[in-house]
Formats: structure tokens, C-alpha cells, sequence
């Protein structure tokens, strides 16, 4: 019995089922998405949580530059730029029988400072939170102090008397590992078994712990969280549940309408925003869809994307079922390239709470992130990790979906034709070159297929 069903009767009742445990690409778009005035209610947060967290990361900034010097250029703001894939859209669209206009945009979080993926935004949020908190309760921090003073042997020798844990596929960990360690704290990392050994050997190099399980992400993050518990000074970040997480996701969004806008780019109900997003657990997608949707409303669409051997999320908000099922649990295997996405049970948090506001889902097979991986190179000259090119096939599944989203959702052809469709590269800048070079090898050879 799978969540008091018998498998037939789930392929019965939800024939997609079958799809997926065929291991093939698929897409499912929501027929329950509802109006964002309507349904960002179901979060629990608001826009003032947002604008909070981004005072908060205002008010680390003079710290984070003066600890990471590679954020000079944006005063200690932890930022990503965005480009056109003119090049890269040329390519998907040969062989198509007309172009659909729009146009394809990278978001690079693939080449965020200090870890190098979209974690960057939430994992490093949450240690801040947590550091501010401890700081300003044991008296190191007053209201309206230079947050740069907490580069000192003396925040440093508070900070060292707290713990900070979390269970990663790798690049939380990165975050998580990266920032507490550099504040002071000891930090635990707690791998799955997917996780790549240069992100561990990264994490030992700044000091950090790293306990590594031979099972997947989930068992990691139990462990680490069953640890924590245990022990009252000893913080863990739950990937899983995590409001502050989410938060640090989602303040991304307003930026991003700045970049926009200072592009050129309109947004609005004529000119609409697809946006590709990355899912593994879907804390990172999720915060960031709750802030695209606060930021432009309904003229944003939200589509995530998982491995063919990962649908986590997918198969918990199609069944609504959400964390109470696993992939495994219909005999997918969890066993994907794409290391950031391998997650075999979504966060139940993420999934209720963004239910309605998700336009789609989508599945794309390793050896396609592989071909894209070496496209993207070839034609742009940009190198992301497998996992973070999981949002590119996102702007061709929805021009040929044939579930009837777009006539419902008022998507006609003079709309598409103005449309954005922004790709969220969410890592890959800090893999190392021999690794990268790898990835490029096996894309290539796919891609002469």
C-alpha cells in the first residue's frame, strides 16, 4: 500500500503515475493554480517577511564585504546578474515550425559569490538570521551597529560556542558550511551519498565538519536533524521546513524586477514572465516562486523542473499527497547527475503552501541535462552544473503542452510573442575544471548522438 492505495489503483486514478515510473520526460501543468491574490494567503508569510529579510541582508552587507572581498563590487550584496541566450535560443528552436517569439534569459545564480549557487540566497539568509539573533540577545550586536564589526576574534569567540547543522546534497551544504564557518560557529554538514567529493573536500577546507551517509538526502537531513536535537546550543537548518530559508529565496525576486526593468524588460499581463526553476526538496524554488509572485502577481508563471529519476515534487502536489510519499515508494530510484536535485521526498511545507501558485511541472532525463550542459557551452560560452540546466527545456514544454494551460490561462499568441522566459541557473560556477571538463565530454558525445 502506497499512502492507503494499492499501486493499480493509483495508476487508475492518476494515470501520470505511469509515466514516471517509466522514467520518461514528462510535464503536468496545474489545473488548481488560482490567482495570486487569492492563494498567497496559503503560505503563511507575507510580503513584510520579505522586506524583512532583505533589511536583514542589508544590514550584514558591510560584514559580508569586508569577509568576502569578491562581494565588493555589489557593497556585500549577495547578487546574480542576468543575460539573453539569444545563441542557445536559436539552437532549441531548430527544426520548430515557427518561432513562437519571446525571448530566453539566464538568471545566473550559477555565479552567486561565495558558493556559487542559488544556496547562496537562503542557506546563508538563515545563518545570518540565526547570527543576528544569538548577537543581539547576548549583547554583541546593539540596534543600528556596523554589522562589519562582527569580523572580530571577539564575535568570533562567541560565535564558537554555538553549533550549526544541516543535511545537504551538496550545495546548501556549500552555504550553510561556507558562511557559519567563517562567522565562528562549528558547523556539521551532513551529506547524502550523491553528494560530489570536491563539496566536501570545499567544506573541510574552511573548517567545517562533514559526516557523509551512504543513503540518500533524506536519511542525511533525519540524521542531522535527530543530532541537533539532542543538543541545545546546536541549530539545525531544516531544508525540508525552513521559513527563514524560504525567505532568503524569495527577496531574490524583487531585485530581479530591477534587473528587468533596468534590461528593458516589461512584465505585465501582455508581456508575461515564465520562469524555469530547479527543484530538488523545493525550499530554493519555492521561495523564489512566493517572491516572482508577490513582485509581478499573476503576469508571472512558475514552472519547476526535476530529474526523470527525481519527481519528487511533482508526484507529491499531482497525488496531493505532497511529503507523505517518496519516488521510491513507486519504485523510481532517487539516482540522478543532477546531485542538487536528488531528493526523493518533497518538503510537505513547500508543497501545500505553493500548491496554487505553481503553474507546472516538468521531468527532463540526465542525459538531456548532459546534451543542454554542452549546448549551453557551445553556444553561449556559459558552464553550469547538470542540475542547472534542469530549466531549459521549461520555454518548448510550454509552447507544445496540449493540457489546455495556456488557452486557460489566457496565454494566446500575441502574449507568448512578448513573452520573457528566464531560465534560473542555479549552480555552477565553483565546479572544479577537471570535473566541468567531464560534464562537457559526456554532452558532447551525446549531442553528436
Amino acid at each position: 500500500m502506497i499512502a492507503g492505495k494499492t499501486m493499480e489503483a493509483w495508476l487508475d486514478s492518476h494515470p501520470l503515475i505511469g509515466e514516471l515510473i517509466a522514467l520518461r520526460e514528462t510535464s503536468w501543468f496545474n489545473p488548481g493554480v488560482a490567482p495570486s491574490a487569492e492563494a498567497l494567503g496559503d503560505v503563511g508569510l507575507s510580503a513584510a517577511d520579505v522586506a524583512d529579510a532583505s533589511a536583514r541582508l542589508e544590514r550584514f552587507a558591510s560584514y559580508i564585504q569586508r569577509v568576502f572581498p569578491e562581494t565588493a563590487a555589489s557593497r556585500g550584496i549577495i547578487e546574480s546578474g542576468v543575460r539573453r541566450l539569444p545563441a542557445l535560443q536559436a539552437k532549441l528552436s531548430e527544426g520548430r515550425a515557427a518561432d513562437a517569439g519571446g525571448q530566453l534569459w539566464l538568471k545566473m545564480d550559477s555565479h552567486l559569490p561565495i558558493s556559487g549557487s542559488i544556496k547562496a540566497r537562503g542557506g546563508i539568509y538563515e545563518v545570518l538570521k540565526h547570527a543576528e539573533d544569538l548577537a543581539l540577545a547576548g549583547g554583541l550586536l546593539q540596534a543600528g551597529d556596523d554589522y562589519a564589526k562582527l569580523d572580530s576574534d571577539a564575535a568570533r569567540a562567541f560565535f564558537s560556542g554555538y553549533k550549526i547543522a544541516v543535511g545537504s546534497t551538496g550545495n546548501l551544504g556549500l552555504s550553510i558550511g561556507i558562511m557559519s564557518a567563517k562567522l565562528g560557529f562549528q558547523a556539521t554538514v551532513h551529506m547524502s551519498a550523491d553528494a560530489r567529493q570536491w563539496k566536501k573536500d570545499k567544506l573541510r577546507a574552511h573548517g567545517v565538519t562533514v559526516v557523509e551517509y551512504a543513503s540518500d538526502y533524506s536519511i542525511a537531513v533525519a540524521e542531522g536533524r535527530k543530532q541537533a536535537q539532542s543538543d541545545p546550543l546546536c541549530h539545525f537548518v531544516d531544508d525540508e521546513n525552513s521559513t527563514n530559508l524560504f525567505l532568503g529565496y524569495a527577496v531574490a525576486a524583487e531585485r530581479l524586477r530591477g534587473q528587468l526593468a533596468a534590461a528593458g524588460v516589461v512584465v505585465d499581463k501582455e508581456h508575461p514572465l515564465f520562469v524555469y526553476l530547479p527543484c530538488g526538496v523545493g525550499g530554493g524554488p519555492g521561495g523564489v516562486a512566493f517572491g516572482l509572485k508577490l513582485a509581478f502577481g499573476d503576469a508571472a508563471h512558475c514552472v519547476f523542473a526535476e530529474p526523470t529519476h527525481s519527481p519528487c515534487m511533482l508526484l507529491g502536489v499531482y497525488t496531493d499527497k505532497h511529503d507523505a510519499v517518496a519516488v521510491q515508494d513507486f519504485g523510481i530510484d532517487n539516482a540522478t547527475a543532477a546531485d542538487g536535485l536528488a531528493v526523493g521526498r518533497a518538503s510537505g511545507f513547500v508543497g501545500k503552501a505553493m500548491r496554487r501558485l505553481i503553474d507546472g511541472y516538468y521531468t527532463v532525463s540526465d542525459d538531456n541535462l548532459f546534451r543542454l550542459l554542452a549546448l549551453l557551452e557551445q553556444s553561449e560560452g556559459l558552464r553550469l552544473e547538470p542540475s542547472a540546466l534542469a530549466g531549459v527545456p521549461g520555454m518548448l514544454r510550454v509552447l507544445d503542452e496540449a493540457q489546455g494551460y495556456r488557452a486557460r490561462m489566457g496565454l494566446d499568441a500575441r502574449r507568448l510573442a512578448n513573452a520573457t522566459h528566464l531560465v534560473w541557473g542555479t549552480g555552477g560556477s565553483m565546479v572544479p575544471p577537471q570535473e566541468m571538463e567531464k560534464y562537457l565530454a559526456k554532452g558532447r558525445q551525446l549531442l553528436a548522438g
